[in-house]
């Protein structure tokens, strides 16, 4: 089977938790994997099949149970599903490899898969960025339904293929909070010799408004601030920044995190390595990673809600992004945008058709998610 036919012509991709609800895209000149088994099939699936064992690199700390359990989620439904003859081992960042080495390691052979954010490696090709989420981009459930529906699974896996390597979505935040700052940022002038860590295009951003963008592992963000060597740090939402602890050396709250509205986190396999699989395990990491992809999305709603109460209650001071900062972040992405696309084809490529996507998305939510949502919330107040 041809590399690149492969991912060209086969999406796998599912929305479900369990393994019954993963399916795939076919196409004559390249069949996809067969459908996923249901999970009470998984015995006689495996039966007559070979025992595998495989290494997965996160780019996440252990102490993290939401984003770094992903991992774990996804090897332990392909353990089961196999009858344990499919093992996957996970490791945190810098176990086997450095955090922001992980699409490295797989690209290179040295682990079959990992788990991790792509616009880390942005700097390799700003396209990677789009695989997880810029500024002003796709909510969680807009880019679940670019990548499987509106065609950007098969982009991305296009320009991923030139890496060795098959991405499936594993993981959503959901939209996430603006980050942790020892002072006030009301005007852009606030923003202006900031050292900020913050990931992917959002420093390219932050820099045009004067920032100092800082690309920091989760682990060490904590250190950093606490030494003064950052001013200011985002991480994810309440829930894991409770855990990291960072309303202990920052006071002030910041809100939304516009850099990242839905960043997708992603399980890497090595193409060849994937390609060397039975069709039936192929169908069952597709369905594994959707199913992890569904349960870190619903863990995080589950679980920052209470973790915001407890971090106002300990003396957390929660502000928005004032109007002027916003605009003025949101005309700065564009001018960002411009200038990538002139000079990278990859990025260019995928930007368009992600905007495209989005615009249409925006129109149809502020008709009916938007409405009923903003609703609701003015309900309670």
């Amino acid at each position: 089977m041809e590399r690149r036919k492969f991912v060209a012509g086969a999406t796998i991709g599912a929305a479900g938790l369990a393994l019954s609800a993963c399916g795939q895209k076919e196409q004559a000149s390249a069949p996809a994997a067969a459908n996923c088994p249901e999970p009470t099939q998984a015995p006689a699936v495996a039966s007559g099949l070979p025992a595998i064992e495989w290494r997965l690199a996160s780019s996440f700390p252990k102490s993290l149970d939401t984003i770094y359990g992903a991992a774990e989620v996804f090897a332990d439904r392909v353990a089961s599903a196999t009858g344990g003859k499919f093992q996957i081992r996970v490791f945190a960042g810098g176990e086997i490899v450095p955090a922001f080495s992980v699409m490295d390691a797989v690209k290179d052979g040295t682990v079959e898969c990992g788990h991790t954010a792509s616009y880390y490696f942005f700097g390799k090709d700003p396209a990677f960025a789009l695989d997880t989420t810029i500024p002003f981009g796709l909510n969680a459930r807009e880019f679940n339904a670019w990548f499987m529906h509106g065609g950007g699974g098969e982009l991305i896996r296009e320009f991923f293929a030139t890496y060795n390597i098959m991405p499936f979505p594993c993981g959503n935040t959901g939209a996430q909070m603006g980050g942790w700052f020892r002072k006030e940022i009301n005007t852009v002038k606030d923003i202006e010799g900031l050292k900020i860590r913050v990931g992917g295009f959002a420093g390219k951003v932050l820099s045009k408004l004067g920032a100092v963008p800082q690309q920091i592992p989760g682990a060490d963000i904590y250190p950093s601030l606490e030494k003064g060597t950052i001013d200011a740090a985002e991480w994810i939402g309440p829930y894991d920044d409770e855990k990291l602890g960072f309303q202990k050396v920052a006071q002030y709250y910041y809100y939304p995190g516009w850099w990242e509205g839905g960043p997708n986190l992603s399980l890497y396999v090595s193409l060849d390595k994937f390609n060397a699989l039975p069709k039936e395990y192929q169908s069952i990491i597709a369905a594994a990673a959707a199913e992890a992809n569904v349960d870190m999305l619903a863990k995080y709603d589950a679980k920052n809600p209470d973790a915001l109460k407890r971090l106002v209650a300990g003396g957390a001071k929660l502000r928005p992004f004032s109007k002027e900062v916003m605009d003025a972040c949101y005309k700065a992405a564009l001018e960002v945008y411009a200038e990538t696309s002139a000079e990278h084809p990859n990025f260019q490529k995928l930007y368009e058709a992600m905007v495209k996507f989005r615009d249409d998305q925006n129109l149809w939510h502020s008709v009916t998610e938007g409405n009923f949502d903003r609703f609701m919330q003015t309900r309670k107040r």
